[in-house]
Protein backbone atom coordinates (compact mmCIF):
# COMPACT_ATOMS: atom_id res chain seq x y z
CA UNK A 1 0.00 0.00 0.00
CA UNK A 2 1.96 3.34 -1.01
CA UNK A 3 0.56 7.14 0.49
CA UNK A 4 -2.45 7.39 -1.62
CA UNK A 5 -3.74 4.56 -0.73
CA UNK A 6 -2.95 5.53 3.29
CA UNK A 7 -4.99 8.83 2.47
CA UNK A 8 -1.31 10.90 2.41
CA UNK A 9 -1.00 10.89 5.85
CA UNK A 10 2.87 9.49 5.04
CA UNK A 11 2.65 6.12 7.01
CA UNK A 12 5.40 3.61 4.93
CA UNK A 13 3.50 -0.06 5.35
CA UNK A 14 6.43 -2.51 5.88
CA UNK A 15 5.52 -6.18 4.47
CA UNK A 16 6.91 -8.61 6.88
CA UNK A 17 9.09 -11.24 5.72
CA UNK A 18 6.68 -14.92 5.43
CA UNK A 19 7.91 -16.32 8.33
CA UNK A 20 6.97 -14.00 10.90
CA UNK A 21 3.00 -15.34 10.65
CA UNK A 22 4.40 -18.53 11.73
CA UNK A 23 6.47 -17.40 14.57
CA UNK A 24 9.81 -18.06 13.32
CA UNK A 25 12.57 -15.84 13.85
CA UNK A 26 15.46 -15.12 10.80
CA UNK A 27 17.65 -18.10 11.71
CA UNK A 28 15.03 -20.71 12.38
CA UNK A 29 13.60 -19.59 9.07
CA UNK A 30 16.83 -19.97 7.62
CA UNK A 31 16.76 -23.88 9.27
CA UNK A 32 13.36 -24.55 7.91
CA UNK A 33 14.20 -22.83 4.15
CA UNK A 34 17.82 -24.29 3.92
CA UNK A 35 16.82 -27.66 4.94
CA UNK A 36 15.26 -29.06 2.00
CA UNK A 37 18.11 -28.76 -0.29
CA UNK A 38 20.63 -29.56 1.95
CA UNK A 39 18.31 -33.10 1.90
CA UNK A 40 18.25 -33.23 -1.84
CA UNK A 41 22.53 -32.93 -2.03
CA UNK A 42 23.02 -35.32 1.24
CA UNK A 43 20.57 -37.94 -0.90
CA UNK A 44 22.69 -37.88 -3.58
CA UNK A 45 26.01 -37.71 -1.80
CA UNK A 46 24.70 -41.25 -0.11
CA UNK A 47 26.12 -43.32 -2.99
CA UNK A 48 28.86 -41.62 -5.67
CA UNK A 49 26.70 -42.45 -8.87
CA UNK A 50 28.88 -40.05 -11.40
CA UNK A 51 27.83 -37.07 -12.94
CA UNK A 52 25.17 -38.31 -14.95
CA UNK A 53 23.33 -39.81 -12.39
CA UNK A 54 23.74 -37.06 -9.95
CA UNK A 55 22.22 -34.66 -12.40
CA UNK A 56 18.99 -36.64 -12.68
CA UNK A 57 18.72 -37.33 -8.68
CA UNK A 58 19.01 -33.48 -8.14
CA UNK A 59 16.39 -32.71 -10.85
CA UNK A 60 14.27 -34.91 -9.22
CA UNK A 61 14.94 -33.22 -5.92
CA UNK A 62 13.98 -29.99 -7.16
CA UNK A 63 11.23 -30.90 -8.75
CA UNK A 64 9.77 -32.44 -5.36
CA UNK A 65 10.79 -29.01 -3.64
CA UNK A 66 9.02 -27.11 -6.23
CA UNK A 67 5.93 -29.48 -5.77
CA UNK A 68 6.25 -28.59 -2.21
CA UNK A 69 3.93 -25.14 -3.43
CA UNK A 70 1.00 -26.81 -4.25
CA UNK A 71 0.97 -28.39 -0.68
CA UNK A 72 -1.90 -28.19 1.05
CA UNK A 73 0.30 -27.09 4.46
CA UNK A 74 0.55 -23.61 4.33
CA UNK A 75 4.38 -23.96 6.24
CA UNK A 76 5.35 -26.61 3.55
CA UNK A 77 3.97 -24.24 0.39
CA UNK A 78 5.84 -21.17 2.16
CA UNK A 79 8.82 -22.88 2.30
CA UNK A 80 9.21 -24.06 -0.94
CA UNK A 81 8.20 -21.33 -2.47
CA UNK A 82 11.03 -19.00 -1.02
CA UNK A 83 13.46 -21.67 -2.33
CA UNK A 84 11.82 -21.53 -5.78
CA UNK A 85 12.33 -18.05 -5.90
CA UNK A 86 16.01 -18.36 -4.61
CA UNK A 87 17.35 -20.78 -7.09
CA UNK A 88 14.73 -20.89 -9.97
CA UNK A 89 11.88 -22.67 -10.92
CA UNK A 90 12.11 -26.04 -12.59
CA UNK A 91 9.00 -25.36 -14.33
CA UNK A 92 11.43 -22.99 -16.20
CA UNK A 93 14.30 -24.29 -16.81
CA UNK A 94 16.14 -23.83 -13.46
CA UNK A 95 18.74 -26.45 -12.47
CA UNK A 96 20.38 -26.67 -8.93
CA UNK A 97 24.60 -27.10 -9.56
CA UNK A 98 25.60 -30.21 -9.51
CA UNK A 99 27.17 -30.23 -5.62
CA UNK A 100 30.11 -33.42 -4.65
CA UNK A 101 30.44 -32.59 -0.85
CA UNK A 102 34.21 -33.64 -0.36
CA UNK A 103 33.16 -35.85 2.47
CA UNK A 104 29.63 -36.62 2.09
CA UNK A 105 29.59 -38.54 5.63
CA UNK A 106 30.22 -35.00 6.98
CA UNK A 107 27.61 -33.57 5.27
CA UNK A 108 25.07 -36.46 5.82
CA UNK A 109 25.57 -36.14 9.22
CA UNK A 110 25.42 -32.63 9.91
CA UNK A 111 21.88 -32.80 8.21
CA UNK A 112 20.77 -35.11 9.78
CA UNK A 113 21.37 -32.77 12.72
CA UNK A 114 20.09 -30.24 11.23
CA UNK A 115 16.74 -32.22 10.65
CA UNK A 116 16.77 -33.13 14.30
CA UNK A 117 16.76 -29.54 15.08
CA UNK A 118 13.88 -28.67 12.84
CA UNK A 119 11.74 -31.19 14.31
CA UNK A 120 12.18 -29.94 17.78
CA UNK A 121 11.36 -26.53 16.38
CA UNK A 122 8.36 -27.75 14.61
CA UNK A 123 7.51 -29.26 17.65
CA UNK A 124 7.43 -26.45 19.86
CA UNK A 125 5.76 -23.78 17.48
CA UNK A 126 3.16 -25.27 14.83
CA UNK A 127 0.30 -28.08 15.18
CA UNK A 128 1.33 -31.36 14.75
CA UNK A 129 -0.13 -31.44 10.52
CA UNK A 130 2.20 -28.85 10.26
CA UNK A 131 4.97 -30.90 11.75
CA UNK A 132 4.22 -34.12 9.91
CA UNK A 133 3.82 -32.51 6.40
CA UNK A 134 7.14 -30.70 6.90
CA UNK A 135 8.90 -33.63 7.97
CA UNK A 136 7.21 -35.63 5.08
CA UNK A 137 7.82 -33.61 2.66
CA UNK A 138 11.45 -33.75 3.47
CA UNK A 139 11.78 -37.72 3.06
CA UNK A 140 9.97 -36.99 0.14
CA UNK A 141 12.58 -35.18 -1.35
CA UNK A 142 15.14 -37.71 -0.19
CA UNK A 143 12.75 -40.67 -1.68
CA UNK A 144 12.72 -38.89 -4.96
CA UNK A 145 16.36 -38.54 -5.06
CA UNK A 146 17.78 -41.68 -3.91
CA UNK A 147 15.18 -43.18 -6.38
CA UNK A 148 15.86 -41.26 -9.72
CA UNK A 149 19.13 -43.05 -11.05
CA UNK A 150 20.24 -46.73 -10.55
CA UNK A 151 23.55 -47.19 -8.53
CA UNK A 152 25.51 -49.61 -9.85
CA UNK A 153 25.39 -51.89 -12.91
CA UNK A 154 27.59 -51.52 -16.16
CA UNK A 155 26.74 -48.30 -18.70
CA UNK A 156 22.98 -47.46 -16.95
CA UNK A 157 22.10 -51.35 -17.40
CA UNK A 158 21.82 -53.69 -14.16
CA UNK A 159 22.29 -51.97 -11.02
CA UNK A 160 20.05 -50.95 -7.79
CA UNK A 161 17.28 -48.49 -7.65
CA UNK A 162 17.93 -47.91 -4.32
CA UNK A 163 21.64 -48.39 -2.77
CA UNK A 164 21.94 -49.32 0.79
CA UNK A 165 23.77 -46.68 1.44
CA UNK A 166 20.44 -43.88 -0.46
CA UNK A 167 18.22 -46.24 1.80
CA UNK A 168 20.36 -45.82 5.17
CA UNK A 169 20.45 -42.09 4.67
CA UNK A 170 16.37 -41.86 3.85
CA UNK A 171 15.57 -44.12 6.70
CA UNK A 172 18.22 -42.00 9.47
CA UNK A 173 16.33 -39.28 7.65
CA UNK A 174 12.95 -40.31 8.50
CA UNK A 175 13.74 -41.62 12.26
CA UNK A 176 15.52 -38.30 13.56
CA UNK A 177 12.69 -36.52 11.79
CA UNK A 178 10.35 -38.61 13.92
CA UNK A 179 11.86 -38.97 17.02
Amino acid sequence: MDQAEQGGRGVAVIEQPAYTGFGFSDGEWGLLVGLPQSVLTAASAAESDGTRRTMAETAAGLETISAGRESASPLVAAVAGEIVTRVGDPETGAELPVIAPDDPRALIDDVLQRAGQAAALLAGRVDEGEAGAYKHWLVKIAEQVVGAASSGGLLGIGGESVSDSERRFRDRLAHVLTD
